[in-house]
C-alpha cells in the first residue's frame, strides 16, 4: 500500500521532470525555500499541501496517485493469507486464474456460467486481496510480476495437487500441439541449474506469447496449459527395491 512517503517521492520526480527547483516551488506556495526543503525531507505534510504542490506542477492529485500506484513493486508471490483467500471459493479461484491470463469481464461471462455481477464481485475481492487494482468500467491492472508463481507448498498448489494434477495427466497428450515428455538421467550438479533456467525461459516465452496473442480473435486462439518441472526424484516403486 502506498504511503505519504511514496507520494513525496513521486512529487520530487515530478519537480525534476518539470525542471522546477525548490526555490520555484517555494514561490508558488508562498513559503520559504528552507521550509519547502524541510517539508519534503521529512515527508510529512497534509493532503491540502500535496494538493497545492500538484496545482503548482499542473497535475491533479488523481494523476499523481495513479503514478504512485504504477510505481509500486509487483509481487513475485502472494502471502499464505492471500493464497488462502483465493482458494476459499472455487469461483474466485477461477476468476483469479482468468485475470492471470488477462481475460476481460466479457470473456469470463461468455466462457463460464458467471453473471456480470458475480465477476465484478470477485474482481473486487481480488482487488482487496492485492492481486489486481480494479479500475473504472471493471478493467483492472495486474499487481503481479511476470515472474509470479504460486507458493510451492502454499494453499493454491496444494489445491492443484489434490484436484487438478490427476485430471491433467489423465489426458492422452496426443492432440494437435500436445506432448508429454518424461526424461530421466544423472547429470552434473553444477549443470543442473542451467537446465532449470532453460525451462524458466520456455515458461516466460509462453507467457509473453500469450500476451501478444490477445490481439487475435478468439477463434484463432486455443487454451493450452504448459506444465514444466524438474526435481530430484525416483519412482517410489523403484526406490523400494533399492539395496
Amino acid at each position: 500500500m502506498s504511503t505519504t512517503a511514496d507520494l513525496v517521492t513521486a512529487l520530487k520526480k515530478e519537480l525534476k521532470a518539470a525542471h522546477m527547483t525548490y526555490a520555484d516551488l517555494a514561490r508558488e506556495l508562498g513559503m520559504a525555500e528552507s521550509s519547502v526543503k524541510r517539508m519534503l525531507a521529512r515527508g510529512d505534510m497534509p493532503l491540502s499541501r500535496i494538493d497545492a504542490i500538484c496545482r503548482a506542477l499542473k497535475i491533479d492529485f488523481a494523476e499523481l496517485a495513479q503514478r504512485v500506484a504504477d510505481a509500486q513493486p509487483l509481487l513475485k508471490e502472494l502471502t499464505l493469507e492471500q493464497e488462502r483467500a483465493v482458494v476459499a471459493d472455487e469461483k474466485l479461484l477461477l476468476v483469479a486464474t482468468n485475470v492471470l491470463s488477462q481475460w476481460t469481464l466479457e470473456q469470463m461471462t461468455a466462457a463460464y456460467r458467471l453473471t456480470e455481477a458475480e465477476v465484478v464481485k470477485y474482481l473486487a475481492q481480488l482487488d482487496r486481496i492485492g492481486v489486481i487494482e480494479l479500475k473504472p468500467l471493471n478493467r483492472y491492472r495486474l499487481k503481479l510480476a511476470k515472474t509470479f508463481r504460486w507458493r510451492p507448498h502454499g494453499p493454491v498448489m496444494q489445491y492443484v495437487r489434490e484436484h487438478a494434477v490427476l485430471d491433467y495427466f489423465s489426458g492422452g497428450f496426443d492432440g494437435p500441439a500436445e506432448g508429454l515428455l518424461l526424461v530421466h538421467g544423472s547429470v552434473s550438479r553444477a549443470l543442473a541449474p542451467a537446465f532449470l533456467e532453460r525451462l524458466q525461459r520456455v515458461a516466460q516465452d509462453f507467457a509473453q506469447q500469450h500476451q501478444m496473442d490477445q490481439k487475435l480473435k478468439d477463434a484463432d486462439r486455443e487454451g493450452y496449459t504448459l506444465l514444466l518441472g524438474m526435481r530430484r526424484w525416483e519412482f517410489a516403486a523403484f526406490a523400494r527395491m533399492r539395496r
